[in-house]
């Protein structure tokens, strides 16, 4: 099969068995290619065209981008959306963040796939929780609920390692969930810092 490798059929199999993010495993798989022919395709189709290569090992469609969100469920892993970009997404800020910024229990990175920064910090273990699988225009992607959005982004806020945003919008939020997930981190400093929000 490996001689009909076409980039519209292939690109046309991808979408429709909806591989929009991939590894070579899972493209020669799909193909019935052996692993240093999915891996030779793969890279001559990153350099021509056809495929974006997201990091090592990672791959999509040039042509058929999954969303933002998507991708950074799947640069690093495990990790969910939240801290600044999930404030911006839920319209606790007042503007869209350059980065998408996420939080993790392995070490902190950074990616920076077709010019769009995608960022992920350090959180410990017991804290890495409130999140929910979001579903929207046929995408699907793992994001922090509003309230530990805030919470993440505030404890980092206390550690020194982000700045406060004055113009954050938290009217909507449910101060007991706020305390619940402040509990996680054990720092009064955080707690105090919740008690201020208007």
């Amino acid at each position: 099969m490996y001689t009909l490798l076409k980039p519209l059929s292939i690109r046309e199999e991808l979408l429709k068995k909806r591989l929009f993010i991939f590894t070579p495993l899972d493209f020669g798989r799909t193909f019935q290619l052996s692993k240093y022919k999915a891996k030779y395709f793969l890279e001559k189709e990153s350099n021509g065209g056809l495929l974006l290569r997201f990091k090592k090992g990672l791959y999509g469609l040039k042509t058929d981008l999954p969303s933002e969100e998507e991708i950074a469920n799947r640069l690093y892993q495990p990790s969910y959306i939240s801290f600044e970009y999930a404030l911006a997404y839920y319209n606790m800020l007042p503007e869209m963040t350059y980065a998408v910024t996420s939080a993790t229990t392995k070490s902190t990175r950074t990616f920076m796939v077709d010019n769009k920064l995608f960022s992920y910090a350090t959180i410990k273990q017991d804290a890495y929780t409130g999140y929910s699988l979001v579903k929207r225009e046929g995408k699907s992607f793992f994001m922090a609920e509003p309230e530990k959005a805030l919470v993440d982004y505030l404890y980092f806020v206390i550690l020194g390692k982000k700045a406060k945003n004055d113009r954050l919008n938290t009217l909507s939020l449910k101060k007991e969930k706020l305390f619940t997930y402040a509990k996680l981190y054990q720092r009064d400093k955080l707690t105090n810092l919740i008690k201020e929000l208007q």
